[in-house]
Order: structure tokens, then C-alpha cells, then sequence
């Protein structure tokens, strides 16, 4: 048996898994301090179905911990950008297109230094030790406890960061270090970005797997934790501690994920509505279909994976009103105080889960306080969520045949059985569960991005390479050897580039080893 929890904004949901069964669900609201919440949803797995908390091999969660802290710009450690790239790249230094506020609240603190590859490997210019020794004087001066180190091309040659690192670390021995080969992809500054984001959450997240694992321990759990990842696939607790970053998209890709295994699909739109939001994603092969430009987080441009996902601020919590430009269903929502606000519950708020009700496509807290709702705003506020949705699930096709789609989340009674452009819309059971059955049946990936010189007749013996190196790594983050299959495989020729150079992508996944749970050093 193995656990899987998705903490929303709104709700912490968690099942209880057996093989392909579910033993049981249970759905909390989220708390301010997001464990309680966690503890909770356990203790009603319990109560649905009482087990012996030896036997869970593991616990799988999904968590908005990590995007909201930089959303809202708390919890966020001081931080250091360190680029190896002089005489090159002084045009657009690091921080260039960060927004003010965000960039304050880190420090902004950037350094340029000497280093950096073409993208052949060849050097541009070595490293000065004595420069990074400055660096590192001035770093620790300033009170930085986090440093995101990148080098032009780092995907090609990662040396000069991880020898950088050694130097500063030397300098300043408690330094949180994340380096940009390991995190984003070509582009130098939206890899960079992505690093400095990394390292600004890096503090937090071992406050955060330090409360994850006493929240498990006081249910008396002491299986591995795994935290899933934003491509469909999951890892451990002291990988999380280093890349939480990765963490980010979790929740529409587990909710994409269970609806895949609920429906057994695996080419599919899904529609996840939650208490806040409902996301659009597409599945491709089973995994959520990788968004192919870059991706903006609190408005700086990043290159990490990230799903293909539209989401709008319209779920259970959207509050309703009427204004003299016409009808609003959210962005705003009430969020985890929706049993507090709702009128359904007693509140004062109009939300959607009380027009739901009202409709009869929901049996949620007292009927009789929203029976009195005027028959035709509850008409069109159901017809405007109807056209929200097939107007973001046209935005998502590739193609103009009609397609299935899969709803879930807890909000899905606000949807109709019909939408235009559907060939057929699936709700699975436990589908209001497909977040939290997403993350338990996660599975473990590898990943190759970067640079290759084909040389002639040599493509075939590239892409092979390619594939065995993201196989061995899906294997080393903890896959069973002989359950990893290659799931993507993309070649991009950079004309741009002399020398035949092309761009490789390789994406392996295969199932989780539960007997030996995998272990990461920090970086």
C-alpha cells in the first residue's frame, strides 16, 4: 500500500493505494500551515480504512508549497547570481528583466565572472580563481546564504559551475549552491532565472521536507517520501531539497496523470477543476504534453519542464457577482475558507459551489440556504463557466478533429456533460481524487537536454547515446531497471550553429523501487 496527497489552495486530497485499487480518499480543507492539513487527510484515510502505518512502502506528495512562496514573495533566502561568461554576456547582466519587487526581496546581488564554453566545448576564457575568491568575500559580507551559479553553454560542459561551487564553498563552507546545468535548458538567461529562483527556495524547502516528514512521523509513517515533479514523474525528499523548483507545476500534472490511469487514456485533453483554478492540459502517451517556450513564474522568464497548461481562476470558490459590465466568476475565490464563506455554509459570499447547489449538480452543505437564487443568474453563471472551458480547451488542440476529454477535481459538477468540439467527456470514477491518485502512481524519470555535433552517418548512434543516458538516469533517480521506456524522444537541427549541431531530447520513465528507496545528497 502507498499514499498519495495533492495540496491545493483550496483542498489537501489523499488516497490510499493498492496496486491499481483505491482503499479508500478522503478530502480536507487546506490549512494556513499546510502539515495540519496533511495530518488530517491521513487520519480520514485511516478512518475510511484502518491499516497499519508499517505497511505503507511510501508516501507520494504533490504541493503548491514552493510556487506560491515565489508568487507571493515569502520565505525567500537571500540570494547570489554567479554567471561564468566574461568577456561575453556583460549586455544583459543577471536580474535584467526581473520585476523590481521580486528582485528585492532576494537581494538582487549578481556578479559577472570569467568562464563559459561555445557550444562545441571549446573554452572562452578560464576561470580566475582569484575573481570567485572576491566573489565569495563579498557574498559572505552580505549576509547570502544562497548562490545560483551559471556558465554559457553549462549544458554542453557543466565543469567551470561545479568548479566555481568548490572555490566559493571553500570560502563560505554553509552556502546553499544550485547550478544551472542541473535545472533549466538552452538560454542562458532563462536558465540562469530558473537557477536563481531554485536557489532563492532552497532554505524553505528544508524547512518544508523537514515538516513533511514530521507530519508522516506523527501518524506513526516512516515510509520514503517522494514529492512529485512537473513532468509527470517523482523524487525523493533530499532531492526536493535541492531542486525545488521542480515541484512547481505538480499539481495540474498529477491531476493529468490520475485522469489518464482513472480512464485509462493516454491521448486525451483533462480538465481539472479545483477550488481555484481549473487548468486545461493535454496528454501525450500518458504524460502531459511539455510546454515548448519559455514558461513565466511571478512574471521572470524561466526554461525549466513545465506542462502545456492554460489555467483560469475559476473553480468551487470563484466568487460570483453581478456588475453593471456584466457577469463575474472569478479570478478571485475563497479559497480553503470556502465552509466558512459560502452561503451553502452559512457565509455570506456567493461562490460557485453555491450556484452548483442551487443547480442541483451538487449535494454540498445546506440546500435550502441558496433555494432562493434567481433561477437565471444560476443559468449564467453555468453558461459562462461552459464557454471558459471550451474556449481554453480549443486553445489547447493541435488539431481540428473533435477529442475526449477527462474531468476531474472537485469541481467538476460546475461542468455540463457537453461541450462543443468534445468527442466524449469522461468523468471516471473518483474522479474529485485525481490529484492525489496521480501523485501515488508517479512514476521516475530520466531526462538528456542538450547540444550533440551529429557528424555524418553518426545520427543513429547520437539519438542511441541519448537514450541510454536518460535511461541510466531514470534508473539511478530510483526507477526499476527493467520497467524504464523511453516516452519522448525530439531532435532539433540549430542551423544557427556551425558543425551539424542539433538539440536532443530524451525523456525515460519506469516504476518506482519501493524496497530500496533512492537517496540524494544536497548539492
Amino acid at each position: 500500500m502507498h499514499i498519495g496527497i495533492d495540496v491545493g489552495g483550496t483542498n489537501t486530497d489523499a488516497v490510499l493505494v493498492e496496486g491499481r485499487r483505491v482503499l479508500a480518499e478522503c478530502k480536507t480543507t487546506t490549512t494556513a500551515d499546510v502539515t495540519t492539513g496533511i495530518i488530517k487527510a491521513v487520519s480520514g484515510l485511516q478512518a475510511g480504512h484502518s491499516f497499519d502505518p508499517a505497511a505503507i512502502s511510501a508516501v507520494m506528495i504533490g504541493t503548491t508549497h514552493f510556487v506560491n512562496a515565489v508568487v507571493e514573495g515569502r520565505g525567500l533566502a537571500q540570494t547570489a547570481a554567479v554567471r561564468l561568461g566574461l568577456p561575453a554576456t556583460k549586455a544583459l547582466p543577471p536580474f535584467v528583466d526581473w520585476p523590481q519587487r521580486l528582485r528585492q526581496v532576494i537581494g538582487g546581488h549578481s556578479y559577472l565572472c570569467h568562464g563559459g564554453h561555445e557550444y562545441d566545448g571549446r573554452v572562452i576564457s578560464p576561470l580566475d580563481e582569484d575573481e570567485l575568491r572576491g566573489v565569495a568575500r563579498d557574498i559572505a559580507a552580505k549576509g547570502v546564504r544562497s548562490v545560483a551559479i551559471s556558465s554559457v553553454f553549462s549544458l554542453v560542459n557543466g565543469d567551470f559551475e561545479r568548479q566555481a561551487a568548490e572555490i566559493l564553498t571553500a570560502e563560505v563552507p554553509d552556502l546553499f549552491v544550485s547550478f544551472s546545468h542541473e535545472i533549466g535548458r538552452l538560454g542562458l538567461l532563462e536558465r540562469e532565472n530558473a537557477t536563481i529562483i531554485n536557489a532563492a527556495l532552497r532554505e524553505l524547502a528544508e524547512q518544508i521536507a523537514d515538516g513533511l516528514t514530521e507530519s508522516l512521523t506523527a501518524q506513526g509513517i516512516a515510509a520514503p517520501l517522494y514529492l512529485s515533479q512537473n513532468d509527470g514523474t517523482l523524487m525523493d525528499l533530499e532531492y526536493a531539497r535541492c531542486y525545488p523548483v521542480a515541484t512547481f507545476s505538480s499539481g495540474p500534472t498529477n491531476s493529468m496523470r490520475g485522469g489518464a490511469f482513472l480512464s485509462g487514456l493516454d491521448d486525451c485533453a483533462v480538465i481539472d477543476v479545483g477550488g481555484t483554478t481549473t487548468d486545461v492540459g493535454m496528454l501525450t502517451n500518458g504524460f502531459p504534453r511539455e510546454a515548448s517556450s519559455e514558461v513565466l513564474i511571478s512574471g521572470v522568464r524561466t526554461n525549466f519542464r513545465m506542462p502545456d497548461v492554460l489555467s483560469v481562476g475559476l473553480g468551487g470558490g470563484s466568487v460570483v457577482r453581478e456588475t453593471p459590465n456584466g457577469l463575474e466568476v472569478g479570478p478571485d475565490s475563497v479559497g480553503f475558507r470556502l465552509g466558512e464563506q459560502a452561503l451553502v455554509f452559512g457565509g455570506d459570499t456567493l461562490t460557485a459551489t453555491d450556484i452548483a447547489v442551487a443547480a442541483g449538480l451538487a449535494d454540498i452543505g445546506d440546500a435550502a440556504l441558496v433555494k432562493n437564487l434567481d433561477r437565471r443568474l444560476v443559468s449564467s453563471v453555468l453558461d459562462h463557466v461552459c464557454d471558459q472551458i471550451a474556449t481554453h480547451v480549443d486553445r489547447m488542440r493541435t488539431c481540428p478533429a473533435p477529442l475526449p476529454v477527462v474531468l476531474v477535481g472537485g469541481g467538476s459538477v460546475l461542468v455540463p456533460d457537453e461541450i462543443e468540439g468534445v468527442k466524449d467527456m469522461i468523468r471516471p470514477e473518483h474522479h474529485a481524487f485525481a490529484n492525489a491518485i496521480g501523485a501515488a502512481i508517479a512514476q521516475v524519470g530520466g531526462e538528456v537536454d542538450r547540444v550533440f555535433t551529429i557528424e555524418q552517418n553518426r545520427r543513429d548512434e547520437v539519438l542511441d547515446a541519448a537514450r541510454q543516458e536518460a535511461v541510466d538516469k531514470a534508473v539511478a533517480a530510483g526507477a526499476k531497471a527493467g520497467s524504464v521506456r523511453i516516452v519522448e524522444v525530439e531532435e532539433i537541427p540549430l542551423a544557427y550553429l556551425p558543425g551539424n549541431a542539433s538539440r536532443v531530447r530524451a525523456r525515460a520513465v519506469g516504476d518506482l523501487v519501493l524496497e530500496e528507496a533512492p537517496r540524494r545528497g544536497r548539492a
